[in-house]
C-alpha cells in the first residue's frame, strides 16, 4: 500500500492501493504514445511549459511544503527551501535548454558534422522519500525540456506528494501523457524495466535498490542513473572561528534530520582541534537540538520519515557503542513517533561496522587525525564516494587537498547541499551518471552524428 503515516504520532493518515499490473502497463503505454507527440513539441514550447512550471512551484511552496511534513515530518522551513532549488532547477533548464541542446559542429578531416542532441523516449523514474520534490525536479525538469516523457514511480510514503507535482506538471502544461504518476509496488519494477517501451531509468535510494535496478537495466540494455547511498567525509584542517565552524559543520549534518545522502556523516579533525571540537560539538548538539512538532517554524529536531527509519538508527548506534565507540551525547529513541535524539559519535574504528555503512539520521561520527595525510586516508577509506568537504583558511591548501578525495563532489569551506547549475553524482558504491547542471540533460540523450 501507499500511505500517510503522521511521523510525529505514527497514526495512519491514508492509505492508497497500489496500482495492478494491467494499470502499470497502461501508464507504460501512454508514456511510450506520449513520447511520439511530446519529442515533436517545438523547444519554445517545451521550455515555456518548463518555466510556467517553476512558476507553478513558488506559487505552491506553502502548499507542497505542508505535504513534505505531513508525510516524512520534514521541518516546515526545510520543505520551503526545498521547493526554491526545485524552481531554480525548472528556471535553469527553461533558460538554459536551447544553448544546452544546440547543435555541436564537428571540422572532421572527411568533412563537416553535426552531433545532433535529441531524446530516446519514456522514461522511468523512481524517487525517495527524504527530498519528495528536489528528487523528481533534477530527473524530470531536464528530460522534459530534451523531449523524453516520464513515467514516475515515487516513495511509498510520499503518495500525496507525487499526486501535487503530476498535478502541477499538467497545470502548468506538460500533457497528460508525457507525464503520469503511477502508484506501482517495487516487486514490479523489474518487469517495467524489461517493457521494450521503456528506454533507460533513474533511481535515487538506497544501495541495495541501485544494485536491483542496475542489474535489471543491464539485463535488459537500459540506460540507468543512479544516486545512491553516502558516507560524505568533512575535513576539518584549521579554522580562525572554532564556533563557527562545529556550526556550520552541526547544521550540514542535521539538516533534513540527518537523512540527506550528501550530507557530511564523518567529521576528520586534525589533532590539535579534536578535543576542543569534539567538546564543542557535543554541546552545541546537546543544548540547540530538541525534538519538537515539525510544523513549528521553531522546531530544531524533527522526527525521522518512519519509526522503522528511526529503529533502524538507534540499532547502528547501539551497536556502534557494543562494538566500543564512545557515545558522547544521545542515541535514544524518543516516543510518541519517530523521534530520535541527536547522536554524536566518537572512537569509531575500522573494525566496527559504522566505519563502513552510512547512518541515515542525526548521527555525527568524529574521527581523529594525526596529520593532513592521515584524514585524506581516512576520508578516502569508504566503499561511498558521493561528496566530500574540506575547512581551513588557506584556499591553496584546501584545493589541494581536494583534489586528493575520491568523490563526486567536493566542497570548500562549505558542506553538502546543489545548486541546479553544477552537476550532481558520484562515484564508488555511491552511483552512477550526474543530475543537474549541463550534464544533467546529456544521461537519457541520443548523441546523433551527422555527417554533411
Amino acid at each position: 500500500m501507499y500511505s500517510v503515516t503522521d511521523p510525529t504520532t505514527g497514526e495512519l493518515l491514508e492509505e492508497l492501493p497500489n496500482a495492478t499490473d494491467e494499470e502499470v502497463r497502461d501508464a507504460i503505454g501512454r508514456v511510450h504514445r506520449g513520447y511520439e507527440s511530446w519529442r515533436r513539441t517545438p523547444l519554445t514550447e517545451r521550455v515555456a511549459v518548463v518555466a510556467r512550471a517553476a512558476e507553478l512551484f513558488a506559487e505552491r511552496a506553502d502548499e507542497l511544503a505542508a505535504i513534505m511534513t505531513s508525510e516524512m515530518g520534514k521541518r516546515i522551513n526545510e520543505g520551503r527551501g526545498e521547493i526554491g532549488i526545485v524552481v531554480d532547477i525548472f528556471e535553469y533548464y527553461a533558460t538554459n535548454g536551447p544553448a544546452l541542446l544546440a547543435d555541436v559542429p564537428i571540422r572532421s578531416r572527411s568533412g563537416d558534422a553535426v552531433i545532433r542532441k535529441e531524446p530516446i523516449g519514456a522514461l522511468l523514474g523512481v524517487m525517495p522519500w527524504n527530498f519528495p520534490c528536489y528528487q523528481v525536479a533534477r530527473f524530470v525538469a531536464p528530460n522534459l525540456v530534451l523531449g523524453n516523457t516520464i513515467l514516475l514511480k515515487h516513495a511509498s510514503i510520499c503518495p500525496r506528494s507525487a499526486a501535487a507535482i503530476e498535478r502541477l506538471l499538467h497545470d502548468a502544461g506538460v500533457p497528460e501523457d508525457a507525464y503520469v504518476n503511477v502508484f506501482a509496488s517495487s516487486r514490479q519494477v523489474p518487469w517495467m524495466l524489461a517493457d521494450p517501451r521503456l528506454q533507460g531509468v533513474s533511481l535515487t535510494g538506497s544501495e541495495q535498490a541501485g544494485v536491483s535496478v542496475a542489474a535489471e537495466a543491464g539485463r535488459n540494455l537500459k540506460r540507468c542513473v543512479l544516486e545512491l547511498g553516502g558516507s560524505d567525509p568533512l575535513i576539518v584542517l584549521d579554522t580562525h572561528d572554532l564556533d563557527e565552524t562545529v556550526k556550520a559543520t552541526a547544521t550540514a549534518r542535521m539538516r533534513n534530520c540527518g537523512q540527506s545522502c550528501n550530507a557530511p556523516k564523518r567529521m576528520i579533525v586534525l589533532a590539535d582541534l579534536y578535543d576542543d571540537f569534539v567538546d564543542r560539538l557535543t554541546k552545541h548538539v546537546s543544548a540547540h537540538y530538541q525534538p519538537g512538532d515539525p510544523a513549528d517554524p521553531a522546531t530544531t529536531l524533527p522526527p525521522l520519515a518512519s519509526a522503522t527509519a528511526a529503529d533502524e538508527v538507534a540499532a547502528q548506534v547501539a551497536t556502534a557503542v557494543r562494538q566500543g565507540a564512545t557515545l558522547r551525547t544521545g542515541g535514544n529513541r524518543i516516543g510518541p513517533g519517530a523521534y530520535l535524539e541527536a547522536t554524536v559519535l566518537t572512537d569509531v574504528t575500522p573494525d566496527m561496522d559504522a566505519y563502513h555503512e552510512e547512518i541515515f539520521g542525526p548521527v555525527v561520527l568524529v574521527f581523529r587525525a594525526e596529520t593532513e595525510e592521515e584524514a585524506i586516508a581516512i576520508a578516502n577509506d569508504s566503499p561511498f564516494g558521493l561528496g566530500a568537504s574540506v575547512f581551513g583558511t588557506d584556499p591553496v591548501r584546501g584545493r589541494a587537498v581536494a583534489d586528493r578525495i575520491e568523490a563526486g563532489m567536493v566542497y570548500l569551506n562549505r558542506a553538502g547541499g546543489s545548486v541546479a547549475d553544477v552537476p550532481f553524482g558520484g562515484i564508488k558504491r555511491s552511483g552512477m551518471g550526474r543530475e543537474l547542471g549541463a550534464l544533467g540533460i546529456e544521461e537519457f540523450m541520443n548523441k546523433k552524428s551527422i555527417r554533411l
